[in-house]
């Protein structure tokens, strides 16, 4: 069912209808996605888009409550350690599902800085930043929606030692409009002799996954063909195998699945079904019969407040060797002085024992028990305090006023999937066994689940399980989403408010200071 808020917002039937009067469908096309994350949130608005009957099973209470992102990756800037190739890759995903969940960016810059301990120079990043300047040129030659990052021009940016000085005696703005006003927080807060210059400053904006669940939920709500059943475990999935002599008829699945409070479970088949169980997509795997290598990591983020910054702040990355005491550190910002920290080294984000690969006789990894627990029942109070500590100290190093803040007892967390064997994977999105008539969504960013959609979409119409008619994907193209025109900004931030408290966190962290709609 949807959830309980979002009901209310839904369209009746005939507007609904009307939506889907257009649709490409085959008359009784019915998919099961199991995961309600954004993989499978996801792909269940790109086939409810097309009429395709389609229930995701989800086992918490809402759509998208999994692991802690909150950074657009729009350019991989991230990752030092990444070929070009899938920068650019991440840079075309980024803007492409931020067209189609506008209301889930905070317009803010990123900074990133090599700090002096570091082998590394930051010269070394100019080459791909200019490659990423022309793509995203030729990205709004194609489309001008595509300019969404700004102008081109403004997509990065290097500040040197004497530019920072001269900025940090400049009083702060209110609303930073300009890469200049943005960095005078910077400039003021900064260690400028702990990091090598230039500085970049980069058009990676913050993505909030409360306001994405929102947005994914009032999305569904839009469509009859889309039924979503929240607090539902599935128990197993089973092959409804054709009739023998019977021809051109394809593998079905039925679902057996169990509701919160219900004694009793229930089943239904399907025409195709969709994995997109998140770190448990193993667990499938294994039911169906499917044999493949992956890992799981567990990560997690930590929720600080802090009132010293004198305004907006934007995000800051001080780059480092992943799981070395010298880690990369991540200061993530939120409305209202709360902030969200990665340390990439085993004492704050990373675990030793926190990444696992799949044994001999299952396609699953198994994490320790202690990380399931963490995940299904919350934090140890103690472990959370202490490496929440560790994670503002780490900060600290290079933002010393922020050995101020206060620890929040909150934390974003989960465990990550990570198809095949290569833990620095930062690009995939789905693996398709047509004969069996199964898809598995294998995003390592959430960025790229349209594209694991899109290929599905196109799965289905080699399988005539959705037509071939030419305009069959132009809304899709143009992201003409049905609930862009019935939603509003407001609407979503009251949404993700009722969220976020339902999850435990502070209502602040829904919000946004800069909205895209605004900016564009």
């Amino acid at each position: 069912m949807t959830h309980p808020f979002i009901q209310g917002h839904a369209q009746n039937t005939h507007e609904k209808a009307d939506l889907q009067a257009h649709t490409k469908a085959m008359p009784k096309t019915r998919v099961g996605i199991l995961g309600g994350g954004t993989a499978g949130a996801t792909i269940a608005i790109r086939l409810a888009a097309l009429g395709i009957h389609t229930t995701v099973f989800e086992k918490k209470n809402s759509l998208i409550d999994g692991p802690p992102m909150c950074h657009l990756h729009a350019g991989g800037n991230l990752y030092r350690e990444i070929p070009d190739e899938d920068c650019i890759e991440l840079l075309k995903q980024c803007i492409d599902i931020l067209r189609l969940y506008p209301y889930t960016i905070d317009v803010r810059p990123t900074v990133f800085a090599v700090p002096t301990r570091d082998n590394d120079s930051p010269d070394d990043l100019l080459p791909r930043l200019n490659k990423l300047t022309q793509v995203y040129k030729e990205l709004i030659k194609q489309d001008s929606n595509n300019q969404v990052l700004g102008e081109p021009e403004d997509y990065y940016q290097l500040f040197s030692y004497e530019q920072m000085v001269a900025l940090s005696k400049k009083q702060q703005v209110t609303e930073p409009k300009t890469l200049e006003q943005w960095m005078i927080p910077v400039a003021k807060h900064l260690d400028l002799n702990k990091v090598k210059y230039p500085l970049i400053v980069a058009q990676e904006y913050g993505w909030n996954i409360f306001r994405l669940s929102a947005s994914a939920q009032l999305a569904l709500a839009q469509y009859d063909s889309a039924t979503i059943l929240t607090n539902t475990h599935v128990k197993q999935v089973t092959k409804v195998i054709p009739q023998e002599g019977a021809k051109n008829q394809a593998i079905k699945w039925n679902i057996e699945y169990q509701r919160d409070h219900s004694h009793n479970s229930e089943t239904i088949e399907v025409d195709y079904l969709i994995n997109a169980c998140g770190f448990q997509i193993g667990e499938i795997d294994d039911m169906v019969g499917v044999d493949t290598k992956r890992m799981v990591e567990f990560k997690a983020s930590y929720i600080s407040h802090w009132q010293g910054a004198g305004g907006q702040m934007p995000e800051i990355i001080i780059y480092g060797n992943r799981g070395t005491p010298q880690g990369m550190a991540q200061l993530t910002p939120y409305p209202n002085g709360y902030y969200q920290i990665h340390g990439m080294t085993n004492a704050i984000t990373l675990f030793n024992d926190g990444l696992v690969e799949t044994p001999a006789n299952s396609a699953q990894p198994k994490l320790p028990h202690k990380y399931i627990n963490y995940i299904s029942e919350g934090w140890d109070e103690a472990a959370l305090k202490a490496r929440s500590q560790k994670a503002i100290d780490y900060v600290a190093e290079f933002v010393p006023a922020f050995k101020s803040a206060n620890i929040q007892n909150n934390a974003l967390f989960g465990g990550q999937q990570i198809p095949g064997e290569d833990d620095t994977l930062r690009v995939a999105d789905v693996s398709l066994y047509s004969h069996l008539s199964y898809a598995r969504a294998e995003n390592v960013k959430a960025s790229s689940t349209l594209t694991a959609a899109d290929e599905i979409v196109a799965e289905f119409t080699q399988l005539g399980l959705v037509g071939s008619e030419p305009d069959i994907n132009h809304h899709r193209v143009n992201h003409q989403w049905p609930y862009l025109k019935q939603s509003s900004n407001e609407e979503i931030t009251h949404i993700a408010q009722v969220l976020a408290k339902e999850r435990g966190f502070p209502v602040a962290m829904a919000g946004i200071n800069n909205s895209l709609k605004n900016s564009t």
